[in-house]
């Protein structure tokens, strides 16, 4: 018997180059359901997002080489309909939002990131 329900888990794209923050996110996300792609890297985020198929991605602002921001204006030149939600652990430049659908502060990340994905992608918590 061929079953009709699918189980077909979101795909979470999560960049950092803290390797600590990846273990995090990724175990969070897991426990919760989705699967998760890791990047250290913006520009090893960019070769995933156009290899890969993600539902979202969740994405540090301060990285050395190219940041949050312009990681995911380019993110979006590609994939615009690609959910991006921005972390960080310091405040932002408001131009810096411009190309993500969410912004969220890694201290408040542990109660808001769950609730943000989900509303993004369409899911209830």
């Amino acid at each position: 018997m061929i079953s009709t329900y699918s189980s077909v888990k979101k795909i979470i794209l999560c960049v950092d180059d803290d390797a600590a923050i990846l273990r995090y996110e990724q175990a969070l996300l897991e426990k919760s359901g989705y699967a998760v792609l890791t990047a250290a890297s913006g520009s090893q985020a960019l070769r995933l997002v156009a290899m890969c198929k993600c539902d979202g991605v969740l994405l540090d602002f301060e990285m050395p080489g190219m940041k949050g921001d312009e990681v995911a204006s380019k993110i979006k030149l590609v994939r615009p309909e690609l959910m991006v939600i921005l972390l960080s652990g310091s405040d932002v430049p408001t131009n810096a939002l411009a190309f993500v659908d969410a912004f969220v502060p890694k201290l408040g990340a542990n109660r808001q990131l769950l609730r943000t994905i989900a509303g993004l992608c369409g899911q209830t918590v």
